[in-house]
């Protein structure tokens, strides 16, 4: 974002305006913790906001501030879109392309509102009015701090809005272990631990709170994981009929592809989650060092993300894209 278009958009902001605030679909910690930290700083601006996911957010993010006030798009489709018609500002948070929010993309495409992006996704794409897209930064949540900043406002954060940010800075940056984690994280970091967080109960909210179903699901994952040791790579699944043995519900998934990663020897993994009532195969990719799953993902399997996190699909059988991920692998020597 230039200087001229911050100034105009801090100028639409020195008035109250009705805001919604979007997620990305399938919302993570960085999603869940930059819109609901947004929205509680907006409101103390004098806005009034709403934040709206396409669809619902993962039982481990629900403790967050203010997610019981969260509207779910896929909940109530028709009212939604009516409601998004009646804001005077957009803001999409932790995506570049409003493909990412699934059925939402066409509502939101029609909406004339002005539409703020701020996103660290590489490939931004040009539906924004006012755009901060920067893939220096390793969470979108990072990001919203340096927003709150650069708009002289730090004097408005508080607890609540600092809980919500550390919680999308510590998942995005694997809990401070990925490469984009730098000394000005760490001073952020600080700066909202000393406004309050409670930053040593915030990782058994997040990974501590397993169902049994879930350690049971994970330990399936991990008697299905394969290794690829001349490659250095590693995978594993999850069938529609494993999760469906394990009453498998969202979230349940979340951060099993890394264990693949604490492999002495593996610097490239990936987990493919058959999904049936989408048709889909669901795929995360993650690598250590040099090698990019972000390429990886959009060469091969309709995705992307980061150099060393990414995600993508596949419309064919389980069987057969792992069939295609191994030969891949084989070709590219990763």
């Amino acid at each position: 974002m230039n200087e001229k278009e911050f100034q105009e958009l801090k100028a639409l902001l020195a008035q109250p305006k009705k805001i919604a605030i979007i997620p990305h679909r399938n919302p993570d910690g960085d999603a869940m913790g930059s819109t609901l930290g947004l929205s509680y700083f907006l409101r103390k601006m004098g806005h009034e906001t709403q934040v709206i996911s396409p669809n619902d957010f993962p039982d481990f993010l629900a403790w967050l501030p203010g997610s019981n006030e969260v509207m779910i798009y896929e909940n109530d489709r028709h009212e939604i879109a009516r409601f998004l018609e009646s804001q005077e500002l957009i803001f999409t948070l932790d995506f570049n392309t409003l493909s990412r929010t699934g059925e939402m993309e066409y509502v939101l495409d029609s909406i004339t509102a002005p539409k703020v992006m701020i996103d660290h996704h590489e490939l931004p794409g040009t539906y924004a009015n006012y755009v901060f897209s920067d893939t220096s930064f390793g969470s979108t949540c990072e990001m919203i701090y340096h927003f709150i900043a650069n708009l002289d406002k730090k004097d408005l954060l508080d607890k609540t809005i600092a809980t919500c940010l550390y919680t999308g800075i510590m998942t995005d940056s694997g809990q401070f272990r990925y490469p984009k984690t730098t000394g000005t994280t760490h001073r952020i970091v600080a700066d909202l631990i000393d406004l309050g967080v409670p930053n040593t109960e915030i990782p058994t909210l997040l990974f501590d709170n397993n169902s049994y179903d879930r350690l049971q699901l994970m330990g399936r994952a991990l008697q299905n994981l394969k290794v690829l040791p001349e490659y250095h790579t590693s995978y594993t699944t999850l069938s529609q009929e494993e999760l469906t043995h394990f009453n498998h519900v969202k979230g349940d998934t979340e951060g099993i592809v890394n264990y693949g990663l604490t492999i002495k020897g593996i610097h490239f993994t990936a987990i493919f989650i058959e999904n049936k009532d989408e048709g889909i195969i669901k795929i995360s990719f993650r690598s250590q060092g040099t090698f990019d799953v972000n390429q990886f993902a959009r060469k091969y399997f309709y995705g992307g993300g980061h150099i060393n996190a990414a995600g993508g699909k596949s419309t064919d059988t389980l069987e057969n894209t792992i069939l295609r991920f191994e030969q891949l692998v084989k070709e590219i020597q990763p």
